[in-house]
């Protein structure tokens, strides 16, 4: 992890949606830091002092059991916010860690909740971007149960490429199967499925894209869901506001 000049691309989408005003207080609080995969920014219980917003990154929010295996809740790119509900000295029951490396903008959490107290439009928009991290909760509880390792791994390669804007990024069958709580081997053989059918190669850490329609037939329903729930955040306060600065979504 590291700090300071040489951020280079990429905005977060919530920030951009914002009026000037508050948009401008808290981008001249942020720092710049860059994350590398696997770059844990809370433990589950910490307190938290700081809150994240990426911009050319992927951050996965995590829980661990008592026998060691774990598994993704929900994931934040730049659609989001990392860190909230933040209460001063609070923490919460999860674990985040970097999925796929880049740049977020980072803010100390007491400015953080001072600005979100004393505008009323940015404290409506973290509470609607709050009710979408909670419908995300509640349907990763489902996709965890129901689909397959397959089915997962399509909607977590898709989601990543979504807020990278590329459809080729780092990322290993290790941490995959940290993620996705299926293990490193049932993931290469999700993984395997999918390259046989020409939709993605995964080789030397890195993944590429090569069908996105074919590899969209293939994800669960719960990709589709997920964003238009995190989409429909930045819509409603693109509407709200009027702002002209949010760039297209992909896909």
């Amino acid at each position: 992890m590291n700090s300071g000049s040489g951020v280079s691309g990429g905005t977060n989408r919530l920030l951009d949606s914002l009026p000037d005003a508050p948009r401008n207080r808290l981008m001249a609080a942020v720092s710049h830091v860059r994350l590398e995969p696997n770059t844990v920014l809370f433990e589950a219980g910490q307190r938290i002092d700081v809150v994240d917003f990426p911009r050319t990154c992927v951050v996965s929010l995590i829980t661990t059991f008592d026998d060691g295996s774990s598994v993704e809740v929900a994931s934040v790119g730049n659609e989001g916010i990392i860190g909230v509900p933040v209460v001063l000295g609070g923490s919460l029951a999860v674990e985040a860690i970097c999925s796929l490396g880049g740049w977020i903008d980072r803010i100390e959490a007491i400015a953080f909740t001072r600005e979100v107290e004393r505008d009323v439009d940015l404290h409506e928009v973290v509470n609607d971007y709050l009710r979408s991290v909670f419908n995300q909760l509640s349907q990763a509880v489902a996709c965890n149960r129901l689909h397959s390792t397959t089915e997962r791994l399509a909607r977590w390669l898709l989601s990543g490429s979504d807020r990278l804007a590329t459809d080729e990024f780092a990322i290993t069958h290790q941490l995959l199967g940290h993620l996705l709580g299926s293990g490193e081997a049932t993931v290469r053989r999700a993984a395997q499925h999918l390259q046989a059918g020409r939709l993605i190669t995964l080789r030397s850490g890195r993944v590429t894209i090569t069908d996105r329609p074919g590899l969209e037939a293939v994800a669960c329903e719960c990709y589709a869901v997920i964003k238009s729930e995190l989409d429909g955040v930045i819509a409603r306060a693109v509407i709200r506001f009027g702002g002209a600065r949010t760039p297209a979504v992909r896909g």
